[in-house]
Formats: C-alpha cells, sequence, structure tokens
C-alpha cells in the first residue's frame, strides 16, 4: 500500500473515501454537519457513519469517544472500521484527516503510525483460492492512503512508512497461516525465508534438511519429523544490522500440521492445525520488516518446521530421545511435540548462533487460550528486566502479553521417571508453565522470554485481525528490534 502525508488540505485531497475522527464534546464543522448522512454520526467509540457532503466526496466519520481516552490502540481499531467501509464502498484509497486528531494530544506521526497499522491490518482478507464470480467480484484492494493537512509530511515519513512495512509483513504472516498444510510445506517456508534474504542486503539465510539436522543431533525435530514423508527444514534468518554488540534471539515454532502423532487430536477442528506455524511466520515476516527498515541490531532467527503425522517411523509414547544440548526427553504424549522442536531451536540459537537474549513465540499449549482467551498472549521469562521490556513493547504494539509465574516447583512437572526430562506431565495441572519451564531448560541461563500465542494467533476478534489468522508477533518482534538498538 501507498502510504504518505500531504500538506494538502483535507477537503482537497482526492480519495475514493475520506476519513475523520469524532470526539464525545465536539461539534461537526459545519461543511459536514449539513451533509446527508451527518445525522447519523455518532462520537461514541467505534460509532461510524457515512456522510456525503456537496462536493460529491464520501465521508467515513469515525467516533473516537472522549479525546483523553484516545490511544494508538484505539485508533487502530478506528482504522480498521474505516478499511471495512472502504472495502463495502469498493474504495480503493482513502484520505484521512490527521487534524481531527489533534485533541487527544497524540503526537502526530504516532497517530498517523497507528492509523496505518489499523488499515493496513483490517483490510486483510485471503482469497487465493477462491474462484472468480462476475456477477460478485470481490471488493477492490485498497491500495492508496494519503494523510492531509500535514505541517510537516518529511517529519511523519519515517514513522508511517516503518508502520506500513510491519504491517504488512503481518499480513504476510498472515497468508502463511491462512496456507493449508499441502502448500506452506517446511520446504515452503524455507523458500519464503530464502526469499526475504534474497530481497535484503542484510539478511542472510541458512536452511538444513533432514540428513544436516540429524547430523547435528537435533533429536527433538529428528523425532518429530521421523512420521512424515515432507522433510523437515531448521531455518535460520540472520540480520545484520550493527555488526557488533548483543546478538537478539528470535524463534518461532513451525509445525505446518499438527495431527497430534500417534497421541492422535479429535477430528474435529483438526484442519485449524495448519497454523500451528504460526509462531514461525511471524518470525521470518518480522526477520523482512526488520532487513527491511535495517533496524540497527545484529539479530538472528531460528525456525523449526516440521510436520507431526502418525505413521509406522513415528516416535511412539515412551521413546527416549537425546535432544541438543545433551539432555534426555520422554515422550509421554506425543501431541506435546512444539517443545521438543523449541527445545534444539533454542539450543541452536544460543550456542551455535551467538544469541545473548531470545524470545520464542509458539502456538504451544491450550491452556493458553483457557487462561488468558485471545486478549493477552501467556509470557513466561527467567529475567525480570527482559520481560518487563517485551511486556512495554506488547502493550505499545496492542500485541498483548500477560506474564504467568516461573516457580522452581514446577520443575516436578517436567522431571523425567527415567530421563533427565518428560515432554508431558502426568498431572493436568499448570499447562502452559510447565511447558515454559521445559523450554527453559535449552537457553543455557541466556535472558529468555517464551510467548504461548495459541490463543493469539487466530480468532481474536479484534476489528484489525477479526476471525482467522491474526500474524500476532511480527510488530511485536520489529518493535521490540528497535527498542533494543537504542541501548
Amino acid at each position: 500500500m501507498e502510504v504518505k502525508a500531504s500538506e494538502t488540505p483535507f477537503a482537497e485531497l482526492h480519495a475514493d473515501l475520506h476519513a475523520t475522527g469524532f470526539f464525545e464534546g465536539e461539534d461537526l464543522s459545519p461543511e459536514v454537519a449539513g451533509a446527508p448522512g451527518a445525522n447519523d454520526a455518532r462520537p461514541g467509540f467505534k460509532k461510524l457513519s457515512v456522510a456525503f457532503p456537496e462536493d460529491g466526496a464520501r465521508l467515513a466519520i469515525v467516533g473516537l469517544g472522549k479525546a483523553d481516552d484516545l490511544s494508538a490502540e484505539r485508533l487502530r481499531v478506528a482504522a480498521a472500521l474505516v478499511a471495512g467501509e472502504a472495502g463495502r464502498r469498493r474504495a480503493t484509497s482513502v484520505g484521512w484527516d490527521l487534524a481531527s486528531l489533534e485533541p487527544a494530544g497524540l503526537e502526530a506521526g504516532d497517530a498517523a503510525a497507528a492509523v496505518t497499522e489499523g488499515l493496513i491490518l483490517g483490510s486483510y482478507r485471503f482469497d487465493r483460492f477462491r474462484s472468480a464470480d462476475p456477477d460478485d467480484p470481490p471488493p477492490p484492494a485498497l491500495d492508496r492512503l494519503v494523510f492531509g493537512g500535514a505541517s510537516d509530511e518529511a517529519a511523519l515519513g519515517p514513522a508511517i512508512n516503518a508502520a506500513r512495512v510491519a504491517a504488512e509483513a503481518q499480513n504476510h504472516a498472515r497468508d502463511l497461516q491462512s496456507l493449508p498444510a499441502n502448500h506452506a510445506t517446511p520446504t515452503a517456508l524455507a523458500e519464503r525465508a530464502s526469499e526475504l534474504a534474497a530481497a535484503h542486503d542484510s539478511l542472510t539465510a541458512e536452511i538444513l534438511g533432514r540428513d544436516e539436522i540429524a547430523e547435528k543431533g537435533m533429536g527433538g525435530l529428528v523425532a518429530v519429523s521421523q512420521g512424515s514423508d515432507e522433510d523437515p527444514r531448521l531455518i535460520t534468518l540472520r540480520h545484520s544490522g550493527r555488526g557488533s554488540g548483543d546478538v537478539l534471539g528470535i524463534v518461532g515454532k513451525a509445525v505446518t500440521f499438527d495431527s497430534g502423532g500417534i497421541s492422535i487430536k479429535p477430528s474435529a477442528g483438526m484442519h485449524e492445525m495448519k497454523m500451528d506455524m504460526s509462531g514461525g511466520a511471524a518470525v521470518i515476516e518480522a526477520m523482512g520488516a526488520i532487513a527491511e527498515l535495517d533496524i540497527g541490531l545484529d539479530v538472528v532467527a531460528v525456525v523449526p518446521s516440521t510436520e507431526n503425522m502418525p505413521s509406522g517411523r513415528s516416535m511412539r509414547p515412551g521413546d527416549i530421545i537425546t535432544q541438543l544440548n545433551g539432555k534426555t526427553v520422554e515422550i509421554n504424549n506425543t501431541d506435546a511435540e512444539g517443545r521438543l522442536i523449541l527445545a534444539d531451536a533454542l539450543t541452536w540459537c544460543v550456542r551455535e548462533q551467538g544469541a545473548a537474549r531470545v524470545v520464542d513465540l509458539a502456538t504451544l499449549t491450550g491452556a493458553a487460550l483457557i487462561a488468558l482467551g485471545s486478549t493477552y498472549c501467556a509470557l513466561i521469562s527467567n529475567d525480570d528486566g527482559f520481560a518487563a521490556t517485551v511486556e512495554d513493547v506488547a502493550k505499545e504494539t496492542g500485541e498483548l502479553a500477560w506474564r504467568l509465574p516461573l516457580h522452581p516447583d514446577y520443575k516436578k512437572l517436567t522431571t523425567g521417571t527415567v530421563a533427565d526430562l518428560t515432554n508431558a506431565a502426568t498431572k493436568r495441572e499448570a499447562g502452559t508453565i510447565y511447558a515454559g519451564s521445559f523450554l527453559e531448560e535449552f537457553v543455557d541461563e541466556k535472558p529468555w522470554v517464551h510467548l504461548d500465542i495459541a490463543g493469539t494467533a487466530w480468532d481474536s476478534e479484534r476489528e484489525y485481525a477479526g476471525n482467522g489468522p491474526t500474524g500476532f508477533g511480527v510488530r511485536l518482534l520489529v518493535a521490540l528490534a528497535k527498542e533494543l538498538s537504542r541501548a
């Protein structure tokens, strides 16, 4: 999408749909108040109506509530509502009244960035596999956003460009999530990572296949993948943004289809398990955005990707495997596979790739959805300072994280009977926490944050995400890299 700021007065912008904010306690301007449809305008948050001024423009009036309550997140939601209206009106361009946001006191760049993100995310749709219907064509793509009445175009440029890059990367992650498992294979994810590396000088990709993974001693990834005919991939992307200093590691689980293996899942809803690669999708696309924005920080991403399928070659309950760091694990449930591949990836990230601190994203436990719903992801960490940084960034991007405790007592749930660890406790308690506690065993005491995104990766019902894939975590990771680059 083309996004720009213009000194051109809002009323003179050339756009298919104009949009303005409306706060409680304010009156519409005289030229708008008398337009057909303006009487329907309401200032309450998320109230949207359309007026038709005399010049023939279509004006979306979006309620923003009280000016004191306005935040970047509220603007993302409001912009998503406008994106929906643009689709209904078959508009391909939106002109936004920047001056209408001034009563809230937000920095113009922050406000414009939030609107940019909300509009791009809110206009997302996935129709790659739908046949064209000439009698009912889909709405055209929204391809231009212009902010009118900008007092300083150059000052707004970096903020809205960064917002555009991050939001478009999030939509690319949603594309990967939406693809069925016969298209989004581990090989396809590796090809996407290589494509991004080829497009950016600062980004390099290293892809390991089945034989190389086994030779390295990644027993978790070997065990999970051995039941499938699809070859696994260990994807490593490295962004050289600084050339020195601490390296940020990000790890994303990418099980491209999770049947549960021998401990097979119920058939109802199993088709959704194509999205068990959501953490990996977010990490891959975040790295593309980090490179495009040329963020001044060295970042390494590791994405273990495989299917988890039942066959005569599959790992079995009762098997014992050896992970990359040498620890042994009893397989008590083959459907607790994500932690096995993440364990190897985390070790690879901190030991072989030199990450000084690491964040991992994974659709790891259904318990996270039960505990927190789709509003917050679960956050578990061994480092208070790093956890606080991630929480603050998550709040800024609207990808909220709620910290859960990591107490030594939970280690009892991860202790094996005849091996060092077990991948599934016999007690049905603290499922999200002990999964995180398991992963802690593989970070070599480096500062680490685990984000369980099982409840937020899809069907969040947030206006700019809606039902379906959300791309959760992309903007969070980009913002985290920016924040750490300032240190």
